[in-house]
């Protein structure tokens, strides 16, 4: 059955949160009290809105759904839409334990922290690799020394990647230092490691060493590193790779989408990719 993602009218008078939000994160589903249709200029704070939807709702938004799970205290929210697409639901407790859930956006994250700043072998034994570059990259890797056919074309996640039979099996997301550092800041690589996340096989590479993590000119180490810890544990299976320069990282990108590609051709028995990465 297709999950949807529907916002309606509370149908609640006197209610001072005038909108419900359906969430099909279990067989159950959610529904909580918010005062938004979306988090677009801050944060949301939430209520849990009983057991069961109410049918014969003023729908306000209903959208099918990418990735819907829960992972640690949050769900990860992406919808099968260009805009207004990532979100996430935070769960924690107030002095006293009260629940408190809170509704964000990569955009409304960002917002609140204002302050913080090779060898030419083939690629798992394939003649030729062809690898899509996204139209949004600036300076991509060009693979010149590598057996790959580079094309530009628009990806809905990641910088690279790889399709087999018009199905997206592999992407890679590539990082500078600084890139890194401000997406583990202001929250965004975590939206994008959940959309990944949804892929048969991702990954982000880094161009440079890992030591360079601790010399931030502007954020601690130690916190970049175990924000870096928990990103990693919350989504084991988009492994973040450090390279030392870009010309390693462009070798590393280049044998992943290729072993990426080599085990679905190898593999077609094994869980093709979500609808929505068919092109």
């Amino acid at each position: 059955m297709e999950r949807r993602f529907i916002v309606a009218k509370n149908p609640d008078p006197d209610s001072t949160l005038p909108y419900l939000v359906w969430l099909p994160v279990s067989a159950e589903g959610l529904v909580l009290r918010t005062r938004d249709s979306w988090p677009r200029t801050s944060k949301l704070f939430c209520y849990r809105g009983g057991d069961e939807w109410i049918p014969g709702l003023e729908i306000i938004d209903d959208v099918r759904v990418q990735v819907c799970e829960r992972r640690g205290v949050a769900i990860d929210l992406v919808l099968d839409r260009r805009q207004e697409n990532r979100s996430q639901f935070v769960f924690t407790r107030l002095k006293g334990g009260r629940e408190a859930i809170f509704w964000q956006s990569a955009r409304t994250t960002r917002a609140s922290r204002p302050g913080v700043r090779v060898p030419g072998r083939r690629a798992s034994s394939l003649p030729t690799v062809r690898i899509t570059v996204d139209t949004r990259e600036r300076y991509p890797y060009k693979f010149a020394s590598q057996q790959a056919e580079v094309a530009r074309g628009p990806l809905p996640v990641g910088d690279y990647g790889v399709h087999h039979e018009d199905v997206l099996v592999g992407v890679v997301e590539r990082k500078s230092i600084a890139d890194l550092s401000k997406g583990l800041t202001d929250g965004g690589l975590q939206f994008q490691m959940a959309e990944m996340a949804a892929l048969p096989r991702a990954a982000v590479v880094v161009e440079e060493r890992y030591s360079a993590v601790f010399k931030h000119e502007y954020v601690s180490g130690g916190v970049l590193a175990d924000l870096l810890a928990r990103l990693q544990v919350r989504y084991p299976s988009v492994p973040i790779v450090f390279c030392d320069t870009r010309v390693l990282a462009e070798e590393w990108t280049f044998r992943f989408l290729g072993a990426a590609l080599a085990a679905r051709v190898e593999e077609p028995e094994s869980p093709e990719a979500p609808k929505q990465w068919i092109d």
